[in-house]
């Protein structure tokens, strides 16, 4: 029998350009697994992940000892609607109308694997071939994988790097008849900038008036997995109020610090163009997407859990340490509202050669090319406090190398 050697034929032809451009994130991360090993974890400053440092709230892990203790296993653990429990949808749309003053249903909320699969499950359901989806620069570069998924095309609109608000100018410009989604994120992965109310009122217009020139239905799709995080009062809108055709993906990963149970939800209101079909089809998408349904057990915890919150104070007293302490050094840095990134601007402007410097000290950042945004690194302060402060010394050595 002979054994080929040829392993690259075993991939498709659409994984390849994914297997050669692996995730920087990721690999970033890796490399602080291989850095923790050589140098001792405490003597690495790993700013690469937004893996949340804050545990769950208690009543998290109380409802889950309580569930598995005393509901029926068979039902817990066993199939329901590809949608979601009703209880869980409507206790999920309950929590939202107290706080936003809106006026959902069960009918208006589908469970999902976490935010990303949401945003899978809303993508297949209205893209066809050639469909293009819009997304502002600085974004989280795996919405290009998502899209692609479906054979749509993206279409960036580039970043403002004086005030990382959306540019609406060239945003209007570029729809067109082939334009069927637009994506935001607020508070942004990698800014922390939250989108205020005049901006997304100007995103609403802009795309109902684009919907009547050119008869069609585009969907605003915002992603929101960082909307608990905010800080120093920041309001952030709610996104449906401003335009009749928008989805919004939720998860619970960053508000409940509970990113590896995969739990999150998708908005479709009753005023988005054919909701009844829409519902129903994002239904049957996240089932052929091979996700079935949202974990039966989380689902039942969030029901428990809808109204905690996170420990964001934590959050804030890292946000502080590391944006003062940055500034201080002469590190240009836009200071975030919101999310749990930092975004920096590279002194000199080449950001490969500022991680490589600052690998020398055992810190590692994202580039800012992986958000479509080059010039600039992320730094994710969902770390400790005590390893910003431990940081901070081998920062002031990479501002002394690299600032000029």
């Amino acid at each position: 029998m002979t054994i080929s050697t040829s392993y690259e034929k075993m991939i498709s032809e659409r994984m390849m350009p994914l297997l050669n451009n692996n995730s920087a994130i990721r690999t970033m991360f890796e490399e602080g697994k291989r850095l923790a090993e050589k140098y001792g974890k405490e003597n690495v400053y790993d700013f690469s992940l937004g893996n949340p440092s804050v545990p769950a709230p208690e009543a998290v892990n109380e409802a889950i000892c309580d569930i598995v203790k005393t509901e029926d296993p068979v039902f817990l653990h066993g199939y329901m609607s590809n949608a979601g429990y009703e209880d869980v949808r409507k206790a999920v749309a309950d929590s939202l109308n107290r706080r936003f003053d809106t006026a959902f249903n069960e009918n208006n909320i589908l469970m999902t694997v976490g935010a990303a699969s949401g945003m899978n499950v809303i993508l297949k359901t209205i893209l066809d071939p050639g469909d293009e989806v819009i997304v502002f620069a600085p974004y989280f570069l795996e919405y290009n994988a998502y899209i692609n998924n479906y054979d749509g095309k993206v279409v960036i609109i580039s970043p403002d790097t004086e005030s990382f608000q959306p540019k609406l100018s060239e945003f209007e410009e570029k729809i067109n008849k082939r334009t069927k989604a637009v994506i935001i994120n607020t508070p942004n992965n990698p800014t922390g900038v939250i989108y205020s109310a005049d901006t997304l009122k100007k995103i609403g217009d802009i795309l109902l008036k684009k919907e009547r020139e050119l008869g069609i239905s585009v969907v605003l799709i915002s992603d929101e997995p960082y909307r608990e995080l905010a800080y120093d009062g920041a309001e952030v809108p709610y996104v449906t109020k401003f335009y009749h055709n928008t989805t919004v993906c939720y998860s619970y990963s960053k508000s409940l610090s509970l990113p590896g149970e995969r739990i999150g939800y998708l908005v479709i209101p009753d005023e988005m163009d054919e909701h009844e079909k829409v519902f129903a089809a994002a239904t049957i998408a996240n089932r052929v997407l091979g996700c079935v349904n949202a974990p039966s057990l989380m689902q039942r915890v969030i029901m428990r859990c809808v109204d905690e919150k996170t420990d964001v104070e934590a959050y804030d007293r890292n946000r502080k340490l590391l944006y003062n302490g940055l500034t201080e050094l002469g590190f240009e840095c836009v200071k975030p509202e919101g999310a749990f990134y930092i975004f920096m601007k590279t002194p000199g402007g080449d950001e490969k050669a500022f991680i490589e410097e600052a690998k020398k000290e055992n810190i590692l950042l994202v580039p800012g090319s992986s958000f479509a945004c080059p010039g600039y690194v992320r730094i994710a302060y969902c770390v400790s406090y005590e390893m910003i402060e431990r940081a901070l010394p081998a920062f002031k050595r990479l501002a002394e190398r690299t600032i000029k």
